[in-house]
């Protein structure tokens, strides 16, 4: 916005490296380049296999990640769709376009797919994820089919069912398996749940290698999980937290394969136990080297068994009522000197496994998209995602510098953006337009247009140096954000003329900002706009300009007439390098002159610097303050007072200028209460 009262003094100048310094010793870099830590630039390599070493540890963390350990981490590792685009689909027709489609893909499946004709085959092309959404995406009689060469590809959080055919429990004469490869590679199959399938409800087969196969859920089967099919001895394979209930045979069966790491599993309720031969549960066969560790088996005939020319090593099991072979022999091999991992304990395996096993919300509620390991920027994974976004996705931004501008559209809902470093201050998304080069809006770093946005452990920054030019136009916003039910949390706004602009569609249009446990700074109007907008728990930094008389002014709100909340300051603590008496808490903007531009600022039970002048409210352009809605309550520190000149709520009045008030709006929206 334009203020006629907001020059800086050119000899007050001041840089955003020195403002850096007091948010948080961050060093800027000026190449036009993403600067991320070497390794998490790596990606596909050491990045993602340190991120991927806990997945099979005790905390509930480890369950959710979106990055394949074991096997599928090596050599490259698996990324599945990583660096295409986000596509949901919802029939046949859409998930087989994708699927089978040269370039890479993340595929969400909305709901129940029935695949026509019955038993036929979706095939799944390289580098493709294929996720379902929430708990109940699903493939019904209808098998995911990699054909020879393909690789790259991750297939989680889906239902395959019912392909069986009534009457043919052997599947003599039919081949409908639920997910089958053939000399596939780096392949991640993960938080499935597989039912009622005819042949194989995961068939590995024909050298397949680097495959991880975790957290899923195999019942009511009879050739359950099958992996060889060849004389070689090549395949590479993990098998860990899934839940065997209610099947026969081959859970799995191992046919010479280089490695099988069998970790974890729960084995129980066999189908057919009368059997004595082929009702089993792990079978090494050919010239396998298999190792099984902390597993359970209940009520489970030959728990584990092995060729003659196999090896078998089991440690740390628990057999329960278990009959038959319990075979070990041979030194197969040390998944240690492979990867990194911790198994649970076997005691704790039949809870962790019915519980984090099979298709999960927390998995389906979000795709990641990482920057820069799969996407070169922040505004390229923004891309990724398509118009009309029906799913939460999670743009993860590594530790680093990213100069570049960044634009979340209208039609582009739902995302967040999340960094990955342990403080906000690691990870800056940073520009340097001014208002000059493309008006208030243009010169923002980041702007939002889009609703139910998130952005959490991050630095937003406009390190434009107004000392180093005279210019009219010197504003320069870090964000600005024009959609609904936006969060900031644990971020930072830095600059100095505009900082933050939190404004809506139009006049009459509510948009609500929670911004929580974060940190703003700048001078001239720096915290501004339309929108309803909450800081609660932040810290707010005042920048002196260097005048002994006026340095500023925190807020300028253009609340629209109607809408009762405007700003609200709380729980929150403004602080100040500015001389005392020197800095308005803030002043009532209407843009163009727009009278029915009514700001509203509440600052509540918030700390306040000697910097804030005495007679904190001021008139701008005309208008006078006295005509807006500015009020203070239950302030403290040396800038606080009570004085004619400082309108305060009573008591009773405070109880309807609560957070939960300003934001609930119609549909109530609580983000608060979330934490």
């Amino acid at each position: 916005m334009t203020h006629p009262t907001s020059k800086r003094p050119p000899a007050a100048g001041r840089t955003l490296a020195a403002s850096l310094g007091l948010a948080g010793a961050l060093a800027l870099a000026t190449a036009g380049q993403a600067q991320a830590a070497p390794a998490a630039a790596a990606g596909t390599g050491a990045a993602r296999s340190a991120a991927a070493a806990g997945a099979g540890e005790g905390a509930a963390g480890g369950r959710w990640t979106d990055v394949p350990h074991g096997f599928a981490s090596l050599a490259g590792g698996t990324t599945g769709g990583a660096g295409g685009k986000v596509v949901t689909v919802t029939d046949q027709a859409g998930l087989a376009k994708y699927a089978a489609a040269e370039e890479p893909y993340i595929i969400r499946v909305r709901g129940s797919i029935a695949v026509e004709p019955f038993g036929a085959d979706i095939a799944v092309a390289s580098d493709k994820t294929i996720v379902g959404m929430g708990d109940t995406g699903e493939i019904v009689h209808g098998e995911l089919h990699l054909a020879p060469g393909t690789h790259n590809v991750i297939i989680r959080n889906l239902t395959i069912r019912d392909s069986a055919v009534e009457g043919d429990w052997d599947c003599k004469d039919t081949d409908f398996d639920g997910i089958q490869m053939d000399t596939a590679h780096h392949v991640w199959v993960d938080h499935n749940r597989f039912s009622n399938i005819c042949d194989g409800q995961l068939d590995i087969r024909k050298d397949s290698e680097y495959v991880t196969v975790s957290y899923n859920r195999f019942e009511n089967n009879n050739k359950t999980f099958g992996i060889g099919w060849t004389s070689n001895v090549r395949t590479q394979i993990t098998v860990d937290h899934n839940w065997f209930a209610d099947t026969k045979q081959r859970n799995p069966s191992v046919d010479n394969a280089a490695y099988a790491h069998l970790y974890n599993n729960y084995l129980t309720a066999q189908a057919d136990p009368d059997d004595p031969v082929w009702t089993y549960g792990n079978w090494s066969r050919g010239k396998t080297r298999m190792v099984i560790e902390n597993s359970y088996y209940r009520d489970v005939q030959h728990p584990y068994q092995a060729d003659a020319t196999a090896e078998l090593v089991e440690r740390g099991s628990i057999l329960q009522n278990t009959t038959g072979r319990h075979d070990e022999w041979g030194e197969a091999f040390d998944p240690h000197a492979f990867y990194a991992y911790r198994p649970d304990p076997a005691a704790a395996v039949p809870a962790l496994v019915q519980r984090f096993s099979g298709p999960q919300k927390r998995v389906g509620d979000a795709v990641t998209l990482h920057v820069p390991a799969d996407y070169p920027t922040v505004q390229a994974a923004v891309d990724a995602v398509p118009a009309g976004n029906d799913g939460r996705v999670v743009v993860a931004v590594a530790p680093g510098t990213y100069r570049e501008k960044v634009f979340v559209p209208a039609a582009k809902p739902n995302i967040s953006l999340q960094g990955t470093g342990q403080k906000r201050s690691e990870t800056v998304i940073v520009h340097d337009t001014p208002a000059a080069y493309g008006g208030s809006s243009g010169s923002a770093t980041v702007r939002i247009a889009a609703s139910d946005v998130t952005a959490r452990n991050l630095t937003f920054a406009n390190d434009f140096d107004e000392a180093a030019h005279e210019l009219n136009g010197e504003q320069a916003l870090a964000v600005k954000t024009t959609g609904d039910r936006i969060v900031f949390e644990d971020t930072a706004f830095l600059g100095n003329q505009d900082t933050l602009m939190t404004d809506s569609p139009a006049p009459a249009t509510v948009s609500r900002v929670y911004i929580r446990d974060s940190y703003i700074e700048g001078d001239v109007d720096f915290l501004y706009g339309r929108a309803t907008t909450v800081v609660e728990r932040g810290v707010i930094k005042a920048l002196s300009r260097g005048s002994a008389t006026n340095n500023g002014y925190i807020t300028a709100p253009s609340t629209w007439k109607g809408n009762p909340y405007g700003f609200l300051i709380t729980r929150s603590r403004i602080v100040s390098d500015a001389p005392a008496g020197t800095f308005h808490l803030g002043r009532p903007w209407h843009p163009g002159g727009d009278p029915d531009a009514v700001g509203q600022v509440l600052i509540r039970d918030t700390w306040l610097p000697a910097a804030v002048k005495s007679a904190p409210w001021t008139d701008m352009s005309g208008f006078s303050w006295k005509d807006a809605r500015f009020a203070e309550y239950r302030n403290s520190g040396p800038g606080a007072a009570v004085t004619a000149d400082r309108p305060q709520l009573g008591a009773e009045e405070a109880r309807a200028y609560t957070v939960a008030a300003y934001l609930r709006g119609t549909d109530g929206w609580a983000p608060h209460t979330r934490h």
